[in-house]
C-alpha cells in the first residue's frame, strides 16, 4: 500500500509506455512541486519499462499489475493500493504543461459538490486543436450519443481560448480525469468489464445520478497523443464504442426511458451500420452486429450492474445532458462545431 505524502497521487498507467515517459515524464515530475505525487501503475508491460523508471525517476513510486486486462481493470487493480484525497488518473500519452495541476486541485477545494473534473485537452499533433478524448469539457445527447464541446464526431475545433472558462459537463475524460479518492471508491471505480472506452462515461454517470457535479476546468491545458493504445477508427475501438455505450445505457439510464430508447438505438445502430456497409466497409458493419450480439448475450449481467448502481442514485443531476439529438444536428443539419448548436452549458458555482 502506497500512503501519499501529498493530498494528491497523479497515477500514471502504463504498458509499455516507455517512450511516451521520456517524452512527458520530465515536465509531470517538475510539476510535482506544485503538490502531488507521481505514480506509475505499470499494467504487466513486456519491456524495460518499469525499470527505466525507477533507474531514472527515483522518486516516482511504482505499482506492478501482474496481468494486463485494460484500461479499467488496471485502475482498478493500482487504486486499491494507493491512499489519497485526490486521484488523477493521467493516461502514458499525455503532456502536461507548466501550472497545468493548480487549477484543477482548486477547483475541487472551490466547488461545491465537484466529485471529478478534466483540463482543457489539445491534440498533440496538431497543437492548435482540441483533442477528441475529451476536448473541451464531455456531453451526452438524449439518445445517449457522447460528444465534446470543441469536438463532435470527427471534427476538431482550433482551440482560440472559447473553452477556457469553468463549466459543468455531463463527463470528464477518462485519460486526465481528477476525482476524488472517496467517492471513487465508494462508487466501485471503474467498471472492468468495460475494458476500454466510456469506463469513465460510466463513473461520471453513476457520480451524477449520485447528485454529484462533473467539471471541466479551462485554466488547466494538457495535450494528448491519442490513439496509442487501440488506434482511432479501427475495429477493435468501434465494438467497444457501440457495446460499451449500451452497457452505461442499461447500468445508469431511467427504466421509463430505456423502454422507448433501446428499440430506437437498434435503428440508429442500423443506420450505421448500413451507412458503413453502403461505402464499402464491411468489417465496421460486421463489428457494429459483433458488439450488438456481444451484449444481449450477456444482458443479465448488464442488469445486475444496474440493480447495483441503483443503490447510489439518490437524485439524478442531468446538467450536461444535450435535449436534442447530436447525430440528427450533426449530419442532417450540418452543426458540425459546437457554437452552432447554440446552447450553453451551465457554469460551475
Amino acid at each position: 500500500m502506497i500512503t501519499c505524502s501529498q493530498d494528491t497521487a497523479v497515477v500514471i498507467l502504463s504498458y509499455n509506455g516507455k517512450k511516451w515517459h521520456e517524452l512527458f515524464l520530465p515536465t509531470i515530475v517538475a510539476e510535482a512541486e506544485t503538490g502531488y505525487e507521481v505514480i506509475i501503475a505499470d499494467n504487466a508491460s513486456t519491456d524495460d519499462t518499469l525499470q527505466w523508471v525507477t533507474d531514472n525517476y527515483p522518486t516516482v513510486k511504482t505499482v506492478q499489475i501482474p496481468i494486463n486486462r485494460g484500461f479499467a481493470n488496471g485502475y482498478h487493480e493500482a487504486l486499491k493500493q494507493i491512499q489519497a484525497k485526490y486521484y488523477v488518473l493521467l493516461s502514458a500519452d499525455f503532456e502536461v504543461t507548466p501550472g497545468w495541476f493548480p487549477p484543477l486541485v482548486n477547483a475541487m477545494q472551490r466547488y461545491t459538490g465537484l466529485a471529478a473534473c478534466q483540463p482543457r485537452i489539445r491534440y498533440w499533433r496538431d497543437r492548435e486543436y482540441l483533442e477528441y478524448a475529451g476536448a473541451g469539457g464531455g456531453f451526452m445527447d438524449k439518445y445517449g450519443y457522447m460528444f465534446c464541446r470543441g469536438r463532435i464526431f470527427s471534427d476538431l475545433e482550433k482551440d482560440e481560448g472559447q473553452y477556457n472558462n469553468d463549466i459543468e459537463v455531463f463527463w470528464a475524460s477518462g485519460g486526465c480525469m481528477m476525482i476524488r479518492a472517496d467517492l471513487y471508491h465508494k462508487m466501485g471505480g471503474l467498471d472492468n468489464d468495460f475494458y476500454a472506452h466510456m469506463e469513465e462515461i460510466d463513473l461520471c454517470w453513476r457520480l451524477k445520478n449520485a447528485g454529484y457535479k462533473i467539471g471541466y476546468i479551462g485554466q488547466s491545458l494538457v495535450y494528448h497523443v491519442g490513439g496509442s493504445v487501440i488506434s482511432y477508427g479501427s475495429p477493435q475501438k468501434l465494438f467497444y464504442n457501440f457495446r460499451n455505450n449500451l452497457i452505461l445505457l442499461t447500468k445508469n439510464e431511467k427504466a421509463s426511458k430505456l423502454l422507448w430508447l433501446f428499440p430506437l438505438r437498434l435503428v440508429l445502430d442500423g443506420i450505421a451500420g448500413l451507412r458503413l456497409l453502403l461505402t464499402g466497409h464491411f468489417v465496421g458493419t460486421w463489428t457494429i452486429l459483433r458488439a450488438h450480439f456481444n451484449f444481449y448475450g450477456s444482458l443479465g449481467k448488464w442488469l445486475k450492474r444496474r440493480r447495483e448502481c441503483s443503490k447510489h442514485i439518490t437524485h439524478r443531476n442531468e446538467e450536461g445532458i444535450y435535449k436534442r439529438s447530436i447525430v440528427w444536428d450533426y449530419f442532417v443539419l450540418g452543426k458540425k462545431k459546437f457554437p452552432k448548436l447554440k446552447w450553453e452549458p451551465k457554469p460551475l458555482i
